[in-house]
């Protein structure tokens, strides 16, 4: 299936019509990548996401081939000629034989719904780490493995437990366990930490709420009062279960935590249309 979502993408700087996309420049040889959030039809986050980008790309010993302003560029020409106004960005960087292709183009975003956010959704332990967890990059293998799980039990998130049996990330995701209105999420050097989770942690901090960077064992989950994924398409989203553990979802705290995060959402694309690095 064709991912490119869009009457338009940006394949090496040249905007070109949707049919020249091809999975292949994707998914064959290795591809560094980032998915971005549109929102009010300017992007997200905009220079967190060329930081990671910038690190995915040295960590993998891989050349960048396109500068932040460039991709600045390309996404604005982009939005110019197919004015999505909620949905996702992707930029992948393939490096494949001799060949290399940087392309930029919308995917169909998923969404949480209304009822979602109130009622919450299931996750579900998935044994399984990623190799570089530091750098962004697509394990088609793994990928597949989690979705189809994903379909057979009905769930919504995977939350990744390594050999040791501790709880590290979600397959899409970044977790955070809470506890008397104290949270506990995986250590930076364990998970790819993400631009959502990065402006949680830093909200944390201004409002003085405790957090505690432990990764939870998978047998101890049950000693949670709530638990939400953190990520660009969930924002702050809870889980009214794990598995066989079921959770409070209506907390002040997590409502909370997205609200001022939504703020900060806004305040980033304010800094994206004047020029003024984040």
């Amino acid at each position: 299936m064709n991912e490119c979502y869009g009457k338009k993408i940006v394949l090496n700087g040249e905007l070109q019509p949707s049919d020249q996309f091809d999975n292949t420049m994707v998914y064959e040889g290795d591809s560094v990548y980032e998915v971005i959030r549109m929102f009010k039809g300017n992007p997200v986050f905009f220079y967190d996401h060329m930081e990671r980008l910038v690190t995915s790309a040295r960590l993998q010993n891989k050349k960048m081939l396109a500068d932040p302003e460039t991709l600045k560029r390309d996404i604005t020409n982009l939005t110019k000629s197919d004015r999505k106004k909620e949905t996702n960005l992707k930029i992948v960087f393939n490096y494949n034989k001799d060949t290399q292709n940087y392309l930029v183009y919308f995917i169909e975003p998923i969404y949480p719904t209304e009822e979602q956010y109130r009622k919450g959704v299931k996750g579900i332990l998935f044994y399984a780490e990623r190799k570089d967890p530091a750098s962004k990059v697509i394990n088609h293998k793994l990928r597949s493995s989690i979705y189809h799980k994903l379909i057979l039990d009905g769930g919504y998130e995977a939350l990744l437990v390594n050999e040791n049996g501790q709880v590290t990330e979600g397959s899409r995701s970044n977790i955070f366990f809470l506890k008397d209105d104290k949270l506990v999420t995986a250590p930076e050097n364990m998970i790819l930490s993400g631009i959502t989770r990065k402006h949680i942690l830093e909200i944390c901090g201004e409002q003085n709420i405790s957090v505690r960077m432990a990764c939870v064992k998978a047998d101890r989950i049950s000693d949670y009062d709530a638990v939400f994924m953190t990520g660009t398409s969930p924002m702050v989203l809870p889980f009214c279960c794990i598995d066989d553990n079921n959770y409070k979802v209506r907390i002040p705290l997590i409502e909370k935590l997205r609200n001022l995060y939504v703020q900060r959402m806004e305040e980033s694309i304010s800094r994206f249309r004047t020029g003024k690095i984040e």
